[in-house]
């Protein structure tokens, strides 16, 4: 066992965090862990439990190292096609029966920005001529303020569209200093900087993705506290899309497998 892998066993408890969610990346996390003991002129791990220990504003300086930024465009592609084959047109024939003109969808956790800039550039390529009278607005929110920057900024490298597909690829973007950058159309995204664990928006929501963050890192007090909340949040009927290897809370109740979709769940409850 390496010193990292066993300091994050000791410290992620304590933060409230599972270390089977952060097996895979504990490269990552560690590289950003020695970054910081330099910055503070520690010697090695044992120094920084001590100085956490005497520090204890340093443990929200630990938690702050512990965001995964991981995301792409059009991530799991099976999701996103049952996201454009079933859950938009059901949740749009609803909102035609309440005679509502606004799809409210949410990306909780949405780091650099291309989840929901997938979805509105799904929207309006392939959804919107169906369902005109119908508008989507979209609220992503982040803790990482950097994450969000990027996400404003709205350009990235050719390894973040790798999934998208090329129809989608080719009238979306524009390059850009060697960059591909969201064309001005597609870029309806409303970004705000939230912690889901303090602050989340109050708006009732049709869609909901909350995917690779909460059920992946989080302990399963943190989890049900969180996703309970979200679930307020999410209007009945709507749809909950969760990472492709997540599963509810266990006592997370309301909630029905969507049918022939994996890792979307639709609100049962009113």
């Amino acid at each position: 066992m390496s010193d990292c892998t066993e300091f994050l066993q000791w410290a992620l408890p304590r933060l409230e965090r599972r270390w089977a969610g952060y097996r895979k990346v504990q490269s990552l996390v560690c590289k950003r862990i020695g970054r910081r003991l330099r910055a503070l002129g520690l010697a090695d791990l044992d120094a920084y439990r001590g100085w956490l220990e005497s520090h204890p504003a340093e443990w929200r300086e630990l938690d702050a190292l512990l965001g995964i930024p991981i995301s792409r465009f059009y991530r799991d592609r099976g999701v996103f096609e049952s996201i454009e084959r079933d859950v938009l047109p059901t949740l749009a024939r609803a909102a035609r029966e309440a005679q509502r003109t606004t799809l409210d969808c949410w990306s909780a956790g949405c780091a650099s920005g291309e989840e929901p800039y997938t979805l509105a550039i799904l929207w309006r390529l392939r959804m919107q001529s169906a369902f005109p009278w119908l508008a989507l607005r979209i609220v992503a929110t982040d803790r990482d303020d950097e994450l969000l920057e990027r996400a404003h900024i709205g350009c990235y490298a050719a390894s973040s569209l790798k999934e998208l597909p090329a129809s989608l690829r080719g009238a979306a973007f524009e390059r850009r200093d060697g960059r591909s950058c969201v064309r001005p159309e597609y870029r309806a995204v409303s970004f705000l900087r939230q912690d889901l664990r303090a602050a989340m928006p109050d708006e009732p929501f049709d869609l909901v993705l909350c995917r690779n963050v909460v059920a992946t890192y989080y302990a399963p007090a943190v989890q049900l506290a969180i996703m309970s909340r979200v679930a307020d949040r999410l209007c009945a009927g709507g749809a909950l899309v969760l990472g492709m290897h997540e599963v509810l809370p266990e006592d997370l109740v309301g909630f029905a497998p969507w049918p022939g979709a994996r890792a979307i769940y639709r609100k049962t409850g009113a």
